[in-house]
């Protein structure tokens, strides 16, 4: 017979979205029933987080400063034309200081894991063996919906953490070190010091394409490695992912292929930054706008995510456009020549850009002077994406 739980709100999927809105209700709302339902047996994954001071408000750090497991002061960038250290704080969260985190904020009865749920609506959850929970209401932030509906590139990436026999010398995380030779769109490496022997190192690509070959990917991070003499790299945790790049489409129909008329938080709800793929930023601003509620009935949990999700769309046109010259207009090769001269904009514009909230003076600036793709090409890609849903 089958089993039926009920609680206040339950929170379909137990990723980054998921756990930070189960830490932010339990905070804001301690006798709330909260439950964390996944079908891994661990919160957060896989997975390193990292993000720049300024993505944060001040005013929801709370619902962060917990998880942060590195911190550091400026990070540095580097292309075949330009380097430059940038003056800003930049932090890591590793998933296993999530799953901690959360089990210290819920009781044992509150997560539900190893459970693979088939079906969700706004107010219960049905499990592959018939089980069900039923809720106030169910906020489903399972990872991204159907991607078709939208028009995107890819930022794909295999991230190794490597412990090495001797003291690597970086002294900043290097959020891009374009040097590397040109492969599948723009590349670019990715490194964070953790520890004078430890060092984090992502090989990442912005492509057409969202195949991932993972084992070409890992002989070029052995030979970025070897390049800088880092000796005896033991490998001690390896990551990968395919992130969304878009460009525009259709994010009502975005929305209802994750069900229409249920409450979504994380990729489910289309909360990424159209030209990184991140998501963590928004997560934090759905998990502070959800522990300010007193109300949790599905139906109004469903019109206030959806406002939120579809307000960030809305304002976030500036992005897609930059992407689709990006993709559509500059050669493959030639991609990073747009990163380039990006960074060479001023340090507090950038962290807008990153943040997602870029003024019209910002836009202005990134707009004007020499584009770094042809002129005509860049129209064309734009007025070939003007047929879709921006």
């Amino acid at each position: 017979m089958a089993a039926k739980i009920s609680c206040d709100v339950a929170i379909i999927g137990a990723g980054l979205a998921g756990g930070l809105i189960a830490l932010a209700l339990k905070a804001r709302h301690p006798s709330l029933d909260v439950r964390l339902v996944d079908a891994g047996e661990t919160i957060g994954g896989n997975h390193l987080w990292s993000f720049f001071g300024s993505d944060v408000a001040k005013r929801d750090r709370w619902i962060v400063e917990r998880l942060v497991a590195h911190a550091w002061r400026g990070y540095d960038v580097a292309f075949p034309a330009h380097s430059r250290t940038l003056n800003q704080t930049y932090y890591s969260i590793e998933s296993h200081r999530l799953d901690t985190q959360v089990r210290r904020a819920l009781p044992p009865e509150a997560l539900i894991l190893g459970r693979k749920v088939l079906a969700v609506s706004a107010t219960a959850a049905v499990f592959a063996d018939g089980d069900r929970v039923e809720a106030t209401g169910v906020i489903d932030a399972r990872g991204a919906g159907d991607l078709s509906s939208l028009s995107c590139g890819w930022q794909k990436f295999v991230g190794q953490e490597l412990k090495l026999t001797r003291p690597h010398g970086v002294e900043r995380p290097v959020v891009m070190d374009a040097t590397v030779k040109q492969l599948d769109g723009y590349r670019f490496v990715y490194t964070l010091p953790f520890a004078e022997d430890r060092i984090f190192v992502e090989d990442t690509y912005y492509s057409t394409s969202a195949e991932l070959n993972r084992r070409a990917i890992v002989q070029r991070i052995e030979r970025y490695a070897d390049s800088r003499d880092w000796v005896g790299a033991e490998v001690v945790r390896e990551e990968a992912g395919v992130l969304p790049v878009a460009m525009g489409g259709d994010f009502d129909g975005y929305w209802r292929s994750g069900g229409a008329k249920t409450p979504k938080a994380g990729m489910r709800a289309g909360l990424f930054h159209p030209t990184t793929g991140y998501s963590l930023p928004d997560a934090i601003r759905m998990a502070a706008m959800l522990a300010e509620r007193t109300d949790f009935a599905g139906a109004d949990l469903h019109d206030a995510t959806y406002r939120m999700a579809r307000a960030a769309w809305d304002a976030r046109g500036f992005y897609r456009m930059l992407d689709t010259m990006l993709f559509k207009a500059a050669e493959p090769d030639e991609r990073y020549r747009v990163l380039e001269r990006f960074y060479r904009l001023p340090p507090d514009l950038i962290g807008r850009f990153y943040a997602g909230q870029s003024t019209m003076a910002d836009k202005a600036r990134v707009l004007t002077g020499r584009p770094p793709v042809p002129i005509l090409r860049a129209i064309a890609a734009l007025r070939s994406q003007s047929g879709s849903r921006a």
